[in-house]
């Protein structure tokens, strides 16, 4: 394991920096937070340089490479990261990658969060589980993309075909924040897939000012009765935002056909959003003659339900006959996706996500 790779990983948030170490597929050192507030772009920048020398402390040793998310828009293949609202002082484009790498002598890789968190549940999370329960079931059906979704601060998605991360010819994959609002035409899905969404509906529905709106987990919590406030104003808000989230998801599968894996901090509310967003998902459209039909061609599952998963899973088709032989082969009509939420935590998908990355780009080098 000594000769194995160390990655020095760091997940950048608007108001943390959180920093770890893989090696050979798992984190190494116990991973720690540093602010990322600060009043000009050189102490947010030494801010860095300081999290990943402490890496090398608690590791012992040089990375072999570094690889992280940082916040969009940016040029990630160049490592050039662009004017962020939540980090205003990289406005005019600061050039991250060659920083760092003058700093530290490493290969340097940047990428988005989506795109990480969807790489990794990829690799380790969501889609070999669902690939370990058709095997299980003896069905042969496995399922090879997946688009990974991250509901918080802001709205991120990252795409994985067969394998490889969608990067996009503009660093620009499965950047689905800024898509059509079906409640709201005149924004995008972010304002209302989001924490700033959940805390403003529930504001508006219990009559009270944003400010004094409670944060998403309580909202959560007062969604399923285990804390006092407004219920039908918390039900209200997980409602709008899986509203917006079904309209979006099923956008985005008519084009991937796969898996959809859930995370982020508003993830842990999937018990009060999830069916809500299933229903949605399934609603069928009706046409000017007034008939009916899916909105999709494939039928979506909720995986984190045993019910749903099991249908999800089990063994359908049938074998047909060849004309003009006696020969069989396997015919499985049935069309179907599944939604889960994060198997390996958003910050460890990340993590894993990221050393895979390096450990991909490390062989083109």
């Amino acid at each position: 394991m000594d000769n194995q790779p160390i990655i020095f990983i760091l997940d950048a948030g608007g108001t943390g920096f959180k920093f770890s170490a893989v090696q050979d597929w798992r984190e190494i050192i116990e991973p720690f937070t540093i602010p990322s507030a600060a009043p000009t772009l050189e102490e947010v920048l030494q801010k860095l340089v300081t999290g990943f020398r402490e890496c090398e402390t608690r590791c012992g040793r040089k990375a072999t490479a570094i690889s992280f998310c940082f916040p969009g828009p940016a040029d990630y293949p160049n490592g050039i990261i662009g004017d962020l609202e939540n980090l205003p002082s990289f406005r005019g484009g600061v050039p991250l990658k060659q920083m760092l790498e003058n700093e530290f002598q490493v290969p340097v890789f940047i990428n988005n969060d989506g795109d990480l968190f969807a790489y990794g549940e990829a690799l380790g999370g969501l889609l070999p589980e669902v690939n370990g329960l058709l095997e299980r079931q003896g069905n042969p059906k496995r399922y090879k993309n997946l688009l990974g979704v991250t509901l918080g601060t802001g709205f991120g998605g990252g795409i994985v075909i067969n394998k490889v991360l969608l990067n996009g010819d503009n660093s620009a994959g499965g950047e689905i924040w800024c898509s059509h609002n079906v409640l709201y035409p005149n924004t995008t899905a972010e304002d209302s897939v989001s924490i700033r969404g959940v805390r403003r509906v529930y504001a508006r529905e219990a009559g009270i000012g944003f400010e004094q709106a409670p944060q998403p987990f309580d909202i959560f919590k007062i969604a399923e009765g285990q804390l006092p406030g407004n219920r039908e104003a918390a039900l209200k808000a997980w409602e709008e935002l899986s509203t917006v989230l079904a309209t979006v998801l099923c956008n985005a599968l008519r084009i991937i056909d796969g898996i959809v894996v859930i995370g982020g901090g508003l993830s842990g509310a999937w018990p009060v959003f999830m069916p809500k967003l299933i229903e949605k998902m399934r609603q069928p459209y009706c046409g000017l003659d007034g008939r009916c039909f899916p909105s999709m061609e494939t039928e979506v599952f909720n995986l984190e339900d045993t019910n749903d998963r099991l249908r999800f899973t089990e063994m359908s088709g049938k074998m047909v006959d060849v004309p003009f032989s006696d020969q069989q082969v396997w015919y499985d009509p049935t069309k179907r996706v599944g939604v889960g939420v994060t198997k390996l935590g958003t910050s460890s998908a990340v993590a894993i996500g990221a050393y895979a990355f390096a450990i991909e780009k490390l062989k083109e080098q």
